[in-house]
C-alpha cells in the first residue's frame, strides 16, 4: 500500500512552493523596476503599478497629484509587490511593508539628505528625471517606501 500512494504522489506532483529568504527578494528588487504598491484609506484597499529603483533597504519611485499620494500623506503604511513570472508554476514573488517618506530637497534633514541620492537612482532608471527632458514630467513627486517587513515565495514547476 505504501509503495502505491508514493507512486500516486509522485504520479501527480504538483509545483514545488517554497519561501524565499530576505536576501532573495532583495535580488528580486533589485532585477526589476516595476511593481504594485497597495495602499487603504478607510474600508477601500487600491493597488496600482508603479516605477522604482531599490537600494539598501529602500524603494525610491516618483509619481503624480492624485488621489494615490494623497491617500499616501495621510496614512504612509503600504504594501509593494514585485513578480517574475516565467509559467503557471514558476515565478517568484516578494512582498514588502513599510512607510512611505517624501522627498524634498526643503524636507527635514534627513529626507533631505535621501532627495539627492533618491534623484540620482531614479536617473538611472530614467534620464532626465525631473529636468528638462523628463519624459514624464507630470510625475514630480518622489518618495521612498523602507522596507521594513520583507516576504516572498516561489514556485517551480514539477519538470523545472
Amino acid at each position: 500500500m505504501v509503495a502505491n500512494a508514493q507512486m500516486e504522489t509522485t504520479k501527480h506532483a504538483g509545483p514545488r512552493i517554497r519561501e524565499l529568504t530576505r536576501t532573495e527578494v532583495e535580488a528580486l528588487l533589485t532585477r526589476n523596476n516595476v511593481g504594485r504598491i497597495a495602499y487603504s484609506f478607510k474600508d477601500r484597499v487600491d493597488i496600482e503599478p508603479i516605477n522604482y529603483v531599490y537600494k539598501d533597504g529602500w524603494l525610491y519611485c516618483r509619481t503624480s497629484h492624485g488621489s494615490k499620494f494623497e491617500t499616501m500623506e495621510h496614512h504612509r503604511w503600504v504594501a509593494f509587490e514585485v513578480d517574475e513570472v516565467q509559467g503557471l508554476f514558476d515565478w517568484q514573488s516578494g512582498v514588502v511593508h513599510g512607510a512611505t517618506y517624501v522627498l524634498k530637497a526643503d524636507s527635514s534633514d534627513d529626507e533631505r539628505k535621501a532627495f539627492t541620492p533618491g534623484i540620482e537612482l531614479l536617473k538611472q532608471l530614467m534620464p532626465g528625471t525631473l529636468e528638462g527632458d523628463d519624459p514624464v514630467p507630470f510625475r514630480h513627486l518622489v518618495f521612498r517606501i523602507h522596507l521594513d517587513e520583507v516576504s516572498g515565495r516561489e514556485s517551480k514547476s514539477p519538470t523545472s
